[in-house]
């Protein structure tokens, strides 16, 4: 393991637990809390000036909820991966937090040890959903196969965007976007763009 710490930001609404949280984490050796937060709004403003590894966010949030704050930093903040921990179980929240962009997602109910190996996945560049969540098999499949440039470009061609459109958008050349697009495609066993449109839609990647 590299001696380099994992700078997490760890947001909550509840004092109590967000305090217990802190303390847990910071009993890890790799683990560093560099900051918590109390609402949305107050941890975007300290995910930009910080710059975490890893935002470990609850979904219920005051001032800019969960979901939203995971596409903000995911838009604003690039080089930071979000790991919700929630108490939602929910199929469609947990897709909603898969299509703003979120690396992981760990229920409330699991031990410290399970979120610490979601930290260090998800700060890995790897994703990391409890076994028990209610989302289907084929999204399972899918986040864990796809990079996050290739569920952003997922998500344009699903929209309608051509190779050239999307390539002018991300700062990519027409030839990179047809190569994310023809790996998408073997990865998820998908041979027409019709069947990514269907994929995007069920899995939630567009809404």
């Amino acid at each position: 393991m590299s001696d380099k710490r994992i700078r997490v930001l760890l947001v909550e609404d509840h004092a109590v637990v967000r305090e217990g949280l802190s303390a847990l984490l910071r009993a890890e050796v790799d683990i560093e809390v560099v900051a918590t937060a109390g609402d949305g709004l107050e941890a975007l403003a300290r995910a930009a000036e910080l710059r975490p590894d890893v935002v470990v966010t609850d979904i219920g949030l005051p001032g800019l909820n969960g979901v939203e704050l995971i596409r903000r930093i995911r838009t604003e903040v690039p080089g930071t991966a979000v790991l919700a921990l929630s108490m939602h179980d929910d199929a469609a929240i947990v897709e909603r937090s898969v299509a703003a962009g979120v690396s992981g997602y760990i229920l409330k109910g699991a031990d410290v040890k399970e979120l610490c190996r979601g930290i260090r996945a998800v700060a890995n560049g790897e994703t990391y959903f409890s076994d028990h969540l209610p989302i289907g098999r084929d999204l399972r499949r899918g986040v864990a196969l796809l990079t996050d440039r290739e569920r952003e470009i997922l998500q344009l061609v699903a929209e309608g965007f051509t190779a050239k459109e999307i390539a002018e958008r991300l700062g990519l050349s027409p030839r990179t976007v047809e190569n994310h697009r023809a790996n998408i495609m073997d990865r998820l066993g998908i041979r027409t763009t019709a069947g990514l449109v269907r994929y995007a839609l069920r899995n939630g990647i567009i809404l």
